[in-house]
């Protein structure tokens, strides 16, 4: 396994020439510009042989139920900082993803039944449990954000309660699986909590919610993963606060949650252009949702006033249409959704062992779109993100 491992990640056996016109290929700005060249890796792997099939035998069980990332870096452990950097990196996901290569996993943060501690579970496609990631860094928050790029699990801002003072955060934390540990970003220009984020073109977004001082905020900035910097963009036309962002065709959609200008929860929906870097508004989105998630090219949401239906947005033609969830007794019950291989998971917030996880298929055939499934975290799903690494 760990003589033939990369091989079988970079989708070539034959020869490191593969890896690289794969990656001049596909890649703009080209990794092995950076006075690394290819006949380096050779050598390198060529050095290395003997001891990686010496340790392939030892580490073979014990990295079994392991990630690939993980894999990769116990089995690299005597092989340069360039090998191991290159497998970290950016290029080397593109690639992996380009060839159909990338495992998906259901990251899930869940809460303890005395509702005191929380933690991150990692869950396969067939939801058995894979491991639990490290504690969070700093204290427990509420009303923060999380997004996954380039692979990564990325959690920022939020509040905390500290001697029974409320403050908001601008800090940034980033769970890297190749590591199993949590690293620091960039703070946050503005610290904020209860506010709409989502990944664009590679890049994060974090918009509106709550300040310092509990004000409601406009304002809106980006973080750049290649420069580890945040920068402020164009603020909304208005305040808003709780609401949800997500990404269609390259711009930024924020929906839902309340507008200081606006009676109620606002139905209005801000649309961000980063290649013009300017706002437009619509006027038929969603308000008081519950939980939402992107599946394909259309989102799924679920409305605080109806916890029986799915709401589904068609961006190519901005229209909403409504699909029964086949259950029945209490509308109070809610869920929080989940993805996995191309389908939308229900997880419920009732604690009772007789209800199972409620899955859509967008695919399957008229009728046959629900099924239950045993994907369960292991306790009360707070949220969940899709991973592919």
């Amino acid at each position: 396994m760990a003589l033939t491992g990369i091989w079988q990640m970079c989708g070539r056996r034959d020869s490191v020439k593969g890896l690289e016109n794969t990656l001049h290929r596909t890649i703009g700005r080209n990794y092995f510009k950076r006075k690394i060249s290819v006949m380096e890796y050779a050598s390198d792997w060529t050095k290395h042989r003997k001891s990686l099939a010496f340790t392939g035998h030892v580490i073979r069980s014990t990295t079994s139920s392991m990630p690939w990332s993980c894999e990769i870096i116990i089995a690299m452990g005597t092989v340069c900082k360039k090998w191991r950097s290159f497998i970290r990196s950016k290029e080397f996901i593109t690639v992996r993803k380009l060839l159909g290569l990338l495992e998906e996993w259901l990251c899930i943060l869940t809460m303890d039944p005395e509702g005191k501690q929380s933690q991150w579970e990692v869950l396969d496609c067939f939801g058995n449990r894979h491991r639990l990631l490290p504690l969070m860094p700093g204290p427990v928050k509420a009303g923060f954000g999380v997004v996954v790029i380039n692979g990564k699990l990325v959690v920022m801002a939020g509040y905390s309660v500290i001697d029974g003072t409320a403050s908001a955060s601008a800090d940034v934390y980033q769970y890297d699986s190749c590591l199993n540990s949590w690293s620091k970003l960039a703070n946050m220009n503005v610290a904020r909590y209860d506010f709409a984020c989502a990944e664009v073109n590679g890049k994060i977004y974090a918009v509106g919610g709550y300040g310092m001082d509990g004000e409601s905020l406009s304002s809106a900035e980006v973080y750049d993963p290649d420069t580890d910097k945040w920068n402020l963009i164009e603020s909304l036309r208005r305040p808003r606060w709780g609401c949800f962002a997500c990404s269609f065709d390259g711009k930024l959609y924020v929906m839902g949650g309340r507008s200081s200008f606006t009676i109620g929860n606002s139905k209005f929906v801000d649309v961000y252009n980063p290649e013009r870097h300017t706002w437009c508004q619509m006027k038929n989105g969603c308000v008081m949702v519950t939980a939402h998630a992107v599946v394909g090219k259309k989102l799924f949401c679920m409305e605080w006033k109806n916890q029986r239906k799915l709401t589904i947005f068609d961006p190519e033609d901005n229209s909403w249409k409504m699909v029964p969830v086949p259950l029945t007794g209490s509308s109070s019950i809610g869920f929080r959704f989940g993805i996995l291989d191309g389908k939308l998971l229900l997880f419920s917030l009732e604690e009772e062992p007789s209800y199972s996880t409620l899955l859509y298929d967008p695919n399957a055939a008229s009728g046959s779109e629900w099924q239950t499934s045993k994907i369960k975290p292991s306790g009360l799903c707070l949220c969940s993100v899709t991973i592919k690494a």
